[in-house]
């Protein structure tokens, strides 16, 4: 994120504030006295991955609850901890494992929920790569978003389970669009990707054969997060928030189709698609969204084990207490 951006945001937020604070001497009607809350997404929220916020917002659920709220995008996931961390905005969305990359340098952001029991990473090969299993990716050519986002280290974490490491395949960072086209284009075996990417790839007719990471590597879906002093100072908005959106996801759970069909009305960039929409809804229902006793519940045991496997691998350089990592006190 750019200075600029981050000073606009700030801006915002502060504007907000003091205009909540002119208005503190009239009494409004309960009906009309929505909180304001600005939720950051580290990509453009108008990516199916999102579709459960989106529906809480476009179906009234965050207003039912009290809440008046604005989306705004930052760069990644990093920066959405970073300024979660340091106050500049109430609450973000990030990996599950975010909190074990940023607490130990200083950022005090938790996990208050996870959209889902299973990892956001899927490996995708494309049907004539040859690869039936892990063990079969050895001297493939894989895609990946960047070096330094959470499903390249979900792949390393595959990769580790049947004895391999990235020096035995060939790994390319190819960003947002080159991570599913490059399979689709044949010009890699296959990714390390997400649900918004199968739906892609599968949309230009290629045949693809999905391997479920989860099933090798204890990886984690993307959560909610909010800072430390946030629980503290305001633990009734993200109690509001995170009840919310937790009823978007359970929409895409009950009804993966009823739900893309909703999600294009709220987000009319994919108007004609559709179809890519579904496919990607039903992805993150059968792969995702699922394995959690409670909707949004974290576990810790799997969190543990993957800051251990981190801390292994030196992708950070010193462990943080679980409990600081993530709270379920949210969850219902």
């Amino acid at each position: 994120m750019t200075t600029s951006t981050t000073a606009a945001i700030t801006r915002r937020l502060a504007f907000a504030a003091f205009a909540a604070a002119l208005g503190t001497g009239f009494a409004l009607p309960q009906a009309m006295a929505q909180e304001k809350v600005t939720y950051l997404f580290p990509a453009p929220p108008i990516l199916p991955a999102f579709a459960p916020l989106q529906l809480a917002k476009g179906k009234g659920y965050f207003k039912e609850a009290g809440l008046d709220v604005d989306f705004q995008v930052a760069r990644g996931g990093v920066e959405v901890a970073k300024m979660v961390g340091a106050g500049n905005a109430p609450i973000g969305g990030i990996v599950g494992d975010g909190p074990i990359m940023v607490r130990a340098n200083g950022v005090p952001v938790k996990i208050v929920a996870l959209f889902g029991g299973k990892g956001f990473m899927q490996t995708v090969v494309r049907e004539d790569s040859g690869v039936e299993k892990p063990a079969d990716l050895k001297g493939k050519t894989l895609t990946v978003l960047s070096f330094q986002d959470t499903t390249f280290y979900a792949l390393i974490g595959l990769l580790a389970s049947v004895g391999l490491t990235q020096n035995d395949v060939n790994v390319q960072q190819a960003g947002p669009t080159g991570v599913w086209e490059s399979v689709a284009t044949g010009k890699s075996q296959g990714m390390a990707g997400v649900p918004d990417w199968i739906a892609l790839v599968q949309a230009t007719g290629t045949k693809i054969k999905i391997i479920p990471t989860d099933q090798y590597f204890p990886h984690l879906a993307q959560g909610i997060a909010v800072s430390d002093e946030m629980i503290k100072k305001n633990p009734e908005m993200v109690q509001k928030f995170v009840t919310a959106a937790m009823r978007g996801m359970k929409d895409v759970m009950d009804d993966p189709n009823k739900a893309a069909e909703d999600f294009v009305k709220f987000v009319p960039t994919w108007k004609g698609k559709e179809q890519v929409v579904k496919d990607a809804l039903n992805y993150y229902a059968k792969l995702v969204y699922v394995d959690q006793k409670r909707p949004g519940e974290i576990n810790p045991e799997r969190l543990s084990k993957l800051q251990d496997f981190y801390l292994e691998k030196g992708f950070i350089q010193k462990k943080t207490p679980v409990e600081e990592l993530y709270t379920n006190q949210f969850i219902k």
